[in-house]
């Protein structure tokens, strides 16, 4: 819940097509850092602690309500009227079983408005308790060009007027103040507020903004919070606008790792997902992505051209260049995964190795433990995946195929080139090979009829 007594609900407005996109998923499932802007915007406003949260959904409700599941209720605008209109449809769902209305703080937010702080959303709610008890709160910003957004007209932080840019006059669109669309206003009071808005403008709509100029006929108070940071409440529209959203999240993102003793090397160059941990004295080098998913201890390297995702690493691991790192790999403390190494669902023990050529897949692999190049774990058969288990200190030679299920026993050897498919005891050499033919002078006299043959046709 808020700092306030009441509590709180939220009403994300997501029923736009988002036919700027051109995409079949819904705009506000496209991710940003790995995550969907809608859910990026809900985790901010779960700080506060909301005891409802309403998504007002259009076209693509299906893929919506499998986004969210429980974690919020939906309401469907059809057809689309205006924000305004889309408010409206949240009113059954905030109602409660005996059909009393909300009586607690609304928040409206927009599903495409994905970073707006939950500071800001705080300092919305602290002034719509203020001591002039302000019918509404709206969130303002004031951009380098104010292009097409609406315009909020005030003086001493009190609302005259909102309008939008279309009906706005020449005087009106020379004010810098402009409307972010969020607001806040008590449950009790919303909808009667706008059922008196009406649509007579030039888009034929039943704007939410209008709610402000119906409370200030009442004579009510309606009062501006302006963001210090017009990003926060940037929207989303077109796939242009997501790559500059995601340009931006990762910069800060990036600033933020090396303000916290991370060494990123070229730091343009390594993209973070929304929830990467970073220990200190960790070094990244260039042109490394992390998925979602990854935490990274102290003192770990990480070297040019990696690829990590919902992988753990120890402090003192070291990865790459040119490694993978897919969903499940643990590389605990001195572990290293050298280059063109992938390893997915699997541990790496204190100081066990895999320098180069290598795939690890569903294997538990124990402490100081040295994979050979070229060695890979069979661990699927078409059908079932199957787990390898090898022992502390084992040594398996290169180029060796290890046929899940299998375990390769402690202090054991696999010589090179070995496809090994029944277990190794502890401290045992495995030589899994043909036997070698050997055929002295045979090589030189292959030669010398192949030269005479090639000789003779020409």
């Amino acid at each position: 819940m808020t700092d306030t007594a009441s509590p709180l609900a939220l009403v994300v407005l997501a029923a736009g097509k988002g036919t700027r996109m051109k995409s079949d998923l819904h705009k506000v499932l496209h991710p940003i850092a790995g995550r969907a802007m809608l859910m990026h915007l809900l985790a901010s406003a779960d700080a506060l602690q909301p005891q409802r949260k309403v998504v007002v959904v259009g076209a693509g409700r299906e893929q919506l309500a499998a986004a969210l599941g429980e974690s919020a209720e939906l309401a469907v605008q059809d057809p689309q009227l205006g924000t305004g209109h889309a408010v409206q449809q949240a009113e059954g769902a905030l109602s409660g079983p005996d059909g009393a209305g909300f009586a607690g703080d609304v928040l409206i937010l927009y599903g495409d408005v994905p970073f707006v702080r939950a500071e800001t959303m705080r300092a919305m709610l602290e002034r719509l308790h203020g001591p002039d008890n302000p019918a509404v709160v709206v969130l303002a910003f004031e951009p380098e060009d104010a292009l097409q957004y609406g315009r909020v007209i005030a003086q001493d932080g009190a609302i005259l007027k909102m309008v939008e840019h279309k009906d706005a006059s020449e005087a009106e669109r020379a004010c810098r103040l402009c409307n972010s669309g969020l607001m806040a206003v008590r449950g009790d009071e919303l909808f009667g507020l706008l059922s008196r808005v009406g649509n007579d403008n030039a888009q034929g709509e039943y704007y939410l903004t209008d709610i402000v100029n119906v409370a200030n006929g009442d004579g009510r108070v309606c009062a501006v919070v302006v963001t210090d940071d017009p990003d926060e409440v940037a929207g989303i529209n077109s796939r242009a606008e997501l790559a500059e959203a995601e340009a931006r999240w990762q910069k800060k993102r990036r600033l933020q790792a090396m303000a916290d003793g991370a060494s990123l090397v070229a730091p343009e160059t390594v993209w973070f997902a929304w929830d990467t941990k970073l220990g200190r004295d960790v070094t990244v080098e260039q042109n490394v992505v992390f998925g979602p998913g990854v935490t990274v201890a102290d003192n770990v390297s990480i070297h040019a051209f990696c690829h990590i995702e919902g992988a753990r690493l120890e402090s003192g691991a070291s990865v790459g260049p040119f490694a993978r790192l897919r969903p499940g790999a643990v590389l605990e403390e001195q572990a290293k995964v050298g280059n063109f190494v992938e390893v997915k669902n699997a541990v790496l023990h204190a100081g066990a190795k895999a320098s180069h050529l290598t795939y690890l897949g569903d294997a538990d692999v124990g402490a100081g433990a040295n994979i050979g190049a070229g060695t890979i774990t069979c661990n699927y058969d078409g059908y079932f995946k199957y787990r390898t288990v090898i022992g502390e200190r084992a040594f398996i030679g290169s180029n060796s195929a290890l046929i899940a299920p299998v375990k390769i026993g402690a202090d054991a050897i696999v010589a090179a080139g070995s496809a090994v498919s029944r277990d190794v005891a502890d401290g045992e050499l495995r030589l899994v090979r043909a036997e070698q033919l050997v055929k002295p002078g045979w090589a030189d006299r292959f030669h010398d009829a192949m030269k005479r043959k090639k000789a003779e046709r020409k």
